[in-house]
């Protein structure tokens, strides 16, 4: 059987090891075994779509590697991301729960291995278990305080600095050795983090020559180093 993009699917592939992630956390291991039988296993390679904005959902995409870019889009082609989905994160559980559309496209920027579960499955998934609600709304208010801090950010800021520090300092959070000038993996191209924040490419370019100029960061292909982190965050709350 073959997923979305061509890929081979793994009918009875082992459940991803996110245990410790919020929805599985409220799972006894009945719950467990069942959603393992559900789900099949592909993998998307960098640019591949899992789902379309104002598609219907065809079920959920829980990742389990690599990184899934969630973007909208204006009727005049004008992109705005709003956030880059990581391990442990379900995709399309709002639109699945409640019937509508997807909010967002969803696109993979690094090679992904992603569990799926159609729709009509999972809705009688926690029709049997009950207690994958509390995971599931746990999740989708983190979403909805997620997208308020990106309005506050795209919205309210009008300072390219700012946003592209925030920026930088979201992607380095919880990442190990992060604060201590660790390497990271950061990549998005200039254009993406336009996306991100709300601006220009153009903008996104002079801004980090400037913070490397100031030797707040480095970037080596896919990989960033920030070295001085409370200047970045003085410059993301600048004129708050």
């Amino acid at each position: 059987m073959r997923g979305p993009s061509g890929f081979a699917l793994n009918e009875n592939g082992p459940l991803c090891k996110l245990r410790a992630t919020e929805f599985f956390r409220q799972l006894d291991a009945a719950a467990l075994k069942d959603f393992d039988a559900l789900q099949t296993i592909a993998m998307y390679q960098p640019g591949a779509v899992l789902f379309l904005e104002k598609q219907k959902p065809r079920g959920i995409f829980v990742l389990c590697d690599g990184e899934v870019k969630l973007s909208i889009s204006s009727i005049e082609g004008k992109t705005l991301t709003l956030r880059i989905a990581g391990v442990g994160e379900i995709l399309g559980l709002t639109a699945t729960l409640s019937g509508g559309t997807c909010e967002a496209t969803a696109k993979a920027l690094r090679p992904c291995r992603v569990a799926f579960i159609r729709g009509d499955a999972f809705l009688r998934f926690v029709a049997t278990h009950p207690e994958a609600y509390r995971g599931a709304v746990t999740q989708i208010i983190g979403l909805y305080n997620r997208a308020c801090d990106q309005l506050r950010t795209v919205g309210l800021s009008t300072s390219v600095p700012k946003k592209l520090a925030r920026l930088l300092l979201d992607r380095s959070f919880n990442m190990e050795n992060a604060e201590q000038g660790g390497p990271i993996n950061f990549s998005l191209t200039h254009e993406e983090i336009a996306e991100c924040i709300g601006t220009c490419r153009e903008s996104v370019t002079r801004t980090l020559s400037e913070f490397k100029r100031q030797r707040l960061v480095t970037r080596k292909g896919s990989t960033l180093r920030i070295h001085d982190r409370s200047v970045l965050e003085a410059i993301g709350v600048a004129g708050q």
